[in-house]
């Protein structure tokens, strides 16, 4: 078993990575660099790398940052498609099992009105399907023919 050099979490949006570099060392004392397809932690002092990788899935660099506090870098990786989720974060790295993913509850609110109203249609079209009564496309149908019929 490989143990990574960060610990990771994720949502759709983005990638946490959070990254044990040696204490009492100050931030000017890495090189850190977060690039479209590659992220890496270097310390200036040995050219040792702590992560050094092609990332599994390409990021927005400019909306991505990084911070350190105490003995961890954390980066904050934007992901470009924000519709699925990474099994690793660098190629190579051991990956997870995506489909056992719980993702978190988004409240209704948040999401922009198209999305909200497509959201909102899948639900209804759920609830209509467990009751055995007709999706909204089945009742445009009905309406249409029956309009045609009139």
């Amino acid at each position: 078993e490989t143990t990574l050099p960060y610990k990771w979490s994720q949502t759709l949006q983005d990638v946490t990575v959070d990254i044990k570099v040696p204490e009492n060392k100050k931030a000017r004392d890495f090189e850190i660099k977060i690039e479209k397809e590659h992220i890496s932690v270097k310390l200036k002092a040995t050219g040792e790398f702590i992560v050094n990788g092609d990332l599994h899935k390409p990021i927005k660099p400019k909306d991505s940052f990084w911070s350190k506090d105490e003995d961890v870098i954390t980066m904050e990786l934007h992901k470009v498609n924000k519709m699925e989720w990474w099994s690793c974060v660098c190629n190579g790295d051991p990956e997870i099992d995506t489909t056992k993913i719980q993702p978190e509850n988004t409240n209704l609110a948040d999401l922009d009105g198209e999305t909200r109203g497509m959201v909102q249609k899948m639900m209804f079209d759920q609830r209509q399907k467990a009751a055995g009564l007709p999706t909204s496309e089945e009742l445009e149908k009905q309406e249409a023919i029956n309009k045609f019929m009139q």
